[in-house]
């Protein structure tokens, strides 16, 4: 039997605590050519708390850099983006993504690369990732932004991580020819234009 000390020490921890916190982190999966620019657009944003390089849509057991490369498996490169919802929120996530991450006007390449494993689409995790993907792309094609038309699409599938030698791979390779001439432009541009989101 509890004393009447530690009952009433459980029952002000119970009132103290939420029934239903709001969960401390939530997941995107995003696609928009080589995951090596978008993993390091998005380790540069303020409430993000890990970033994945991996592969989505297409079956887990041809998700491998060999078999992608084919452009016979359905998977985008695509990165997967642990983030802090009371930081940053998916529609700033989906902002950067469009506005510096790349280009959402090119079909089936991103600068160099070319093919469907560097589309751009946003793979959504839950309905209202959903809701949230579809009132995004609406907005941007009706702001004119763009000459071209936007052809980001909205897909599902589950995500694999890519290989240990693609991950972190700007980072252990700050000098390499394609990170300096395709990527470190990106992370700069989102420092300039999202300056209260970038963080070094």
């Amino acid at each position: 039997m509890l004393s009447p000390v530690r009952a009433a020490a459980l029952a002000a921890l119970a009132l103290a605590t939420p029934a239903t916190a709001a969960p401390a982190r939530e997941t995107a999966v995003l696609a928009g050519g080589c995951f090596w620019g978008m993993e390091e657009v998005f380790e540069h944003v303020r409430g993000v708390t890990d970033v994945v390089s991996g592969y989505a849509g297409g079956a887990s057991a041809d998700a491998n850099y060999a078999a992608v490369s084919t452009e016979r498996t359905g998977h985008a490169e695509a990165v997967r983006i642990t983030y802090d919802p009371k930081l940053i929120s998916y529609g700033q996530l989906l902002a950067i993504y469009a506005g510096v991450a790349h280009d959402p006007t090119q079909l089936n390449r991103q600068g160099p690369d070319e093919g469907p494993s560097y589309r751009s689409a946003i793979f959504p995790q839950d309905a209202r990732q959903v809701a949230a993907a579809r009132a995004f792309l609406a907005s941007l094609k009706a702001s004119g932004r763009y000459r071209q038309p936007v052809v980001t699409r909205i897909e599902s599938g589950s995500f694999t991580p890519a290989e240990a030698a693609h991950q972190d791979f700007a980072r252990r390779n700050p000098n390499h020819p394609y990170i300096v001439a395709n990527d470190h432009p990106k992370v700069a541009a989102l420092k300039r234009r999202y300056p209260a989101l970038y963080h070094g």
